[in-house]
């Protein structure tokens, strides 16, 4: 009997050793073990898409996988983050925009096709930049007060450029508008780029953009700043006023962050967003961001949708307001 149960207790070990050595490799698997995929919802050239491939450097090193940025532009980000929201939550396909495509996109089209609140999973905010008034060196006026002078005197002449309806630098456009009562029309394109090449060619005469995608078209002379959209003067561009200096309460910035889609696991969040943190930290990466007028934002998945609830209900009254509307 003692033989039986020694033997009986010999093979159930045996099984379980052998359990727990099929297992091992399940368990020793750490995320990430393959290429990670970053959907853009914006055109190359753009802050968005600028970030995104500062951040996809490194964090490659920091996760020891590539990050590939796939660019998805199309109607003020809709296409880019309705393909997101698509993906699936394994922690491989991450979303990283902009509030003006994730807050205010959404009130702006009747049917988006995403819920920025309920299809996605905040991971982190990275950076925040202003945008900047940029006008063709031809334009008549030469600083902010000047340039507020003759677009009011002349209502319904100026055209300015935009990354699409209902982006950031469009109702910025209306917000001026409002403001400052102006009567500029607004001009969408897909994206800041394309958006910038006809302002430099002059086909239209100004944009808002943000401050990355502008400061060497500025400093090279092929744009002239008028004004930066943030309540207060930018360091990269301390000779150039906030419009809030001319028209009191104008402010609006840009913010970048990563999403998951809904679903994705929570420790896979936590990893994502330490690696993100660790980038952060990187001496370089923060010299890169310093360089295009980025400043680094540490928000967590709770301060960052703290931050988007917040926005997003502010926006709605916005877009409200200025009439902004696509069917």
């Amino acid at each position: 009997m003692n033989l039986a149960i020694r033997k009986f207790a010999g093979r159930a070990a045996l099984l379980a050793a052998a359990a727990l050595t099929a297992a091992a490799p399940v368990a020793r698997a750490a995320y990430p073990e393959r290429p990670i995929a970053i959907t853009v919802p914006t055109a190359p050239g753009g802050t968005v898409d600028i970030v995104a491939r500062i951040m996809a450097e490194q964090l490659g090193g920091t996760l020891g996988q590539p990050v590939v940025v796939n660019n998805k532009a199309g109607a003020g980000g809709v296409v880019g983050t309705q393909a997101a929201r698509r993906e699936a939550a394994d922690g491989y396909n991450l979303l990283f925009t902009a509030n003006s495509n994730q807050l205010i996109v959404p009130w702006v089209y009747k049917k988006p096709g995403f819920d920025p609140i309920k299809d996605f999973v905040p991971i982190a905010a990275v950076g925040i930049v202003p945008n900047v008034l940029c006008v063709h060196p031809s334009f008549p006026a030469k600083d902010l007060k000047g340039f507020l002078a003759e677009v009011k005197a002349n209502p319904d002449k100026y055209r300015y450029a935009s990354a699409g309806s209902g982006t950031l630098n469009h109702l910025l456009g209306e917000m001026m508008n409002e403001k400052g009562g102006l009567k500029m029309q607004h001009i969408p394109y897909k994206g800041v780029a394309p958006a910038m090449t006809d302002v430099l060619g002059n086909q239209v005469p100004m944009l808002f953009a943000s401050l990355p995608s502008a400061v060497e078209a500025v400093k090279a002379g092929k744009l002239r700043a008028i004004g930066v959209s943030s309540a207060t003067r930018a360091p990269l561009l301390p000779d150039v006023p906030a419009i809030a200096e001319q028209i009191p309460g104008f402010s609006g910035d840009l913010w970048v962050a990563f999403y998951a889609p809904r679903g994705t696991p929570q420790p896979v969040v936590d990893r994502l967003h330490d690696a993100i943190k660790t980038a952060l930290a990187s001496p370089a990466l923060q010299q890169r961001f310093q360089q295009l007028g980025v400043t680094v934002l540490r928000d967590g998945p709770e301060q960052l949708a703290a931050r988007q609830q917040k926005e997003f209900a502010q926006w709605k009254q916005i877009v409200e307001r200025s009439g902004a509307a696509v069917d």
